[in-house]
């Protein structure tokens, strides 16, 4: 019996030498072949950012947008009903949407000419800029209620710096840059610029500098944040260029400008400032949305009544979705949940509900009269650059 094991132990392990020589197709030893298995180079780490002094770390150097995945909502928010705040220009309102239920839940009376509803940079108010009204209205989004109007000259837009430390006013027909108290708003530093309509900005993946949108002379500036300074301008190689919204790659390599006029996005390397390429997107290419995967863009082609998706990864305009009996696609930004953009119609008097799988429209609202800049609140992040929503 003994031998009979002995025997039996033999034949099967020169069975298993064979079939060992046969899988690795050159006689190699399962320990040769371990070893071949951990030489394999592990994957190169990510260098951490030398961000912006005081600006929360990122985290991911190649996704500056990783803390705006669907859902992920800050504790500071968490709490908040989801709303759809519509500023409508010439009615002077704010129009407030349930999303769930594409009701208007309440009409808020604001200052003249509200641009934009801009969530600060700690999450926990929105300033509706009244850019004519020369005002600025807190909105308590917990609440719903508005607060007493701060006095800002020429508030077209509104961001704030990555390191929280200032409020940046658009002052688009003063031609000023006005770095203020985030909370206060009061003035730290005026910034004369030698372009017309300082507009839209968006920050580089460092925060140290941001770029500029000049839209009634067709140029950009690069600012340096902590400086507070100008430090690079240019005029767009075309001749009536109007350029609007301003959204950075999720790997911070490129910035995209959005062109009312030359009908495209303007591809631009921030780093080194140099003259940008167009990438024809549709007429009346107006504002950047970035999906919750930070895979595509989602672009509004006002003139038309289209939004045009860009795939980062490929480089390209994949998909172009018409909104039904047309419309004039402007302002807005993406559910928590990734799955709706919504927009105003800037001509219209309406807003658009729009499914981002599909690019069927499940929604259309009436509102005021010339929506504009709406904010859709709360929206992942741990904090706000300004505009519509910009978060990191």
């Amino acid at each position: 019996m003994h031998r009979h094991l002995v025997k039996s132990a033999l034949v099967a392990g020169a069975a298993l030498a064979v079939l060992s020589a046969c899988g690795t197709g050159s006689g190699v030893r399962p320990s040769e072949a371990r070893g071949t298995e951990a030489a394999v180079p592990a994957p190169p780490e990510k260098k951490p950012v030398k961000g912006l002094p005081g600006m929360p770390p990122v985290l991911d150097p190649e996704d500056v947008y990783a803390a705006d995945r669907p859902d992920k909502l800050s504790p500071v928010v968490k709490d908040f009903p989801s709303r759809v705040y519509v500023p409508n220009t010439e009615s002077d309102t704010v129009t407030v949407i349930d999303p769930k239920t594409y009701e208007v839940t309440e009409t808020i009376r604001v200052g003249r000419q509200p641009q934009h509803v801009v969530p600060s940079w700690d999450l926990k108010t929105l300033w509706v800029n009244n850019n004519r009204g020369h005002t600025l209205t807190p909105i308590d989004p917990k609440t719903g209620r508005a607060g007493k109007d701060v006095e800002v000259h020429d508030p077209y837009n509104l961001y704030f710096t990555p390191n929280g430390r200032y409020a940046v006013v658009m002052a688009s027909l003063d031609r000023e840059l006005v770095f203020r108290d985030p909370h206060t708003m009061k003035v730290k530093k005026t910034v004369p610029v030698s372009c017309y309509g300082v507009n839209h900005a968006d920050f580089s993946l460092d925060g140290r500098y941001f770029i500029v949108s000049c839209e009634f002379s067709g140029e950009l500036l690069k600012v340096d944040t902590e400086k507070m300074e100008v430090v690079g301008h240019q005029r767009l190689p075309f001749e009536g260029a109007m350029p609007q919204d301003v959204k950075v790659s999720p790997d911070g390599k490129r910035f995209y400008i959005a062109d009312m006029m030359a009908h495209g996005m303007w591809v631009l390397d921030g780093d080194t400032f140099t003259e940008p390429t167009l990438m024809p997107t549709g007429k009346g290419c107006h504002g950047l949305y970035i999906s919750r995967d930070s895979r595509e863009m989602y672009v509004t082609n006002r003139g038309e009544g289209t939004i045009s998706v860009f795939d980062f990864t490929q480089g390209r305009l994949t998909k172009k979705w018409q909104l039904p009996d047309g419309g004039s696609p402007d302002m807005g930004g993406v559910s928590a949940d990734g799955k709706v953009l919504w927009l105003s119609g800037r001509y219209d008097g309406e807003v658009y509900a729009v499914d981002t799988r599909t690019g069927i429209q499940l929604a259309r609202i009436p509102v005021g009269s010339g929506p504009h800049g709406l904010a859709v609140y709360p929206q992942p992040g741990r904090y706000s650059l300004g505009h519509t929503g910009i978060f990191r």
